[in-house]
């Protein structure tokens, strides 16, 4: 039996004001999330990939409350956190964290390692001073750091080095959902597995739950065990990671794959292009939102907004004329 979700995101959406009353132009909402639908369960990792600019960071963010919502829910163990005061919500800072894409500009460059990884630990008071220093030795074991680098400060590390030590931050409290935001994306591709090791590693030892932000397709067919593909702040696929990037079913999907480099062409195996650029977040078009891009739009398409609907192999797909 399907256990319940850990995290349940109902209808989400997400707009931004740009610019002011009082320059030319006006006021201007950019629609990042618009009707977000997501469930992530325990033990998972749920890969969320797009384009940049497609509102994946921004749903990371939203998930951990660091942006307000603007209409929709948010449930963390069946609890709705949409709203809830920062006072209610701090308890349960202890069990989402998030690790960041640029591990430098998380950092205080000014403080020690030992006190930016103690931080949430002395916030939160759950250890007086000598559980926090033995939870510090056990947290560098952890990500593979040795003791006596507590005492150093972010500058004298390496990229990959640095991630470790957002990692083990995050860790600190030994929350139950981790959001990693790109964690790679900045790193050497060497490093980047020596990092991905790690996160699968520890997601075995201590049964995580991470919702994996990624550009990248080979970095979530590594990972992820089911992925969400976003274009345009909504998400049009969602399934299993195989066959999502094995048989994608939206052109949108299709694409993204037709994108990524090859040692050897297929000849066989079609490949899609979409058309143009991406439309503006500001003004989307109406219907799908793919609809401009897409070598398959048809009129429907240009009228009517897909819903995310169940398709082949357990996915579901928002999209008039699925590929497969």
């Amino acid at each position: 039996m399907t256990p319940p979700p850990l995290l349940r995101i109902e209808t989400l959406s997400k707009n931004f004001r740009l610019g002011s009353r009082f320059r030319q132009g006006g006021v201007q909402i950019l629609q990042a999330l618009k009707n977000v639908s997501l469930d992530v369960y325990p033990g998972e990792v749920l890969g969320l990939v797009g384009e940049s600019g497609c509102g994946k960071s921004t749903l990371g963010r939203c998930i951990l409350r660091l942006y307000e919502i603007d209409s929709g829910r948010i449930l963390f163990k069946n609890r709705d956190i949409s709203r809830v005061g920062q006072r209610a919500l701090r308890p349960l800072r202890a069990e989402m964290q998030m690790v960041f894409q640029d591990p430098y500009a998380s950092l205080n460059p000014r403080r020690r390692i030992g006190d930016l990884i103690a931080e949430p630990l002395r916030v939160h008071g759950t250890l007086n001073e000598a559980g926090v220093q033995a939870r510090l030795l056990e947290l560098m074991e952890l990500v593979n750091l040795a003791p006596d680098h507590l005492r150093r400060y972010p500058h004298e590390f390496s990229g990959g080095q640095r991630q470790r030590i957002g990692i083990a931050r995050g860790l600190a409290l030994s929350p139950s959902l981790i959001v990693a935001d790109e964690p790679v994306s900045a790193l050497d591709v060497s490093v980047q597995a020596q990092i991905i090791n790690l996160f699968m590693d520890l997601q075995e030892k201590f049964g995580l739950t991470y919702v994996f932000i990624a550009h990248d397709l080979s970095v979530v067919r590594q990972i992820a065990t089911r992925t969400a593909v976003m274009y345009l702040g909504g998400i049009v696929e969602l399934g299993e990671t195989d066959a999502v990037l094995h048989r994608p079913a939206h052109p949108y999907t299709a694409a993204l794959i037709s994108a990524v480099p090859e040692l050897t062409l297929d000849e066989a195996k079609p490949r899609i292009m979409p058309q143009g650029e991406p439309p503006s977040p500001i003004n989307p078009p109406p219907g799908c939102r793919f609809h401009t891009r897409c070598p398959f739009a048809q009129e429907r398409c240009r009228a009517e907004i897909p819903a995310l609907a169940p398709g082949a192999d357990g996915r579901a797909v928002a999209c008039h004329f699925p590929l497969a």
